[in-house]
């Protein structure tokens, strides 16, 4: 696993637990590679059933499996516009967080859930 150094994570009153920076970060930077335990389709039943069901992403070729995101993977809070962006690297079992825009120290480092920095399509939550 790859973690930029200066990464916590804290709680925010309105989001709860997200990831933050105490480091600056530049546009482009690599933040987090994540490892990723991949929950085949036939198992997600159980998951909608758990809180895991809040933490992880589609995965596989036809994206009806899932992964939990280890590290921070999984805790990074949903923006529309947000400051990085996740890369599903199936081939090495990993997503990795990737800087799109300058982050100052103490700020959040967010993700849009839907995949798509804009993207402003309705939460399942």
């Amino acid at each position: 696993m790859h973690q930029m150094p200066g990464l916590y994570t804290a709680h925010d009153d309105q989001k709860g637990r997200g990831v933050y920076t105490s480091i600056p970060v530049s546009i482009g930077d690599l933040i987090e590679v994540c490892p990723v335990i991949v929950i085949p389709k036939v198992e997600l039943p159980i998951i909608h059933k758990t809180i895991l069901h809040d933490y992880y992403f589609l995965w596989g070729e036809d994206m009806d499996d899932a992964a939990i995101a280890l590290g921070f993977g999984s805790l990074y809070n949903h923006a529309i516009h947000p400051n990085a962006n996740f890369i599903l690297d199936m081939e090495n079992n990993t997503i990795d967080i990737v800087a799109i825009l300058d982050i100052n120290p103490g700020e959040e480092v967010t993700i849009n859930y839907h995949g798509e920095p804009g993207d402003e399509s309705v939460l399942w939550f």
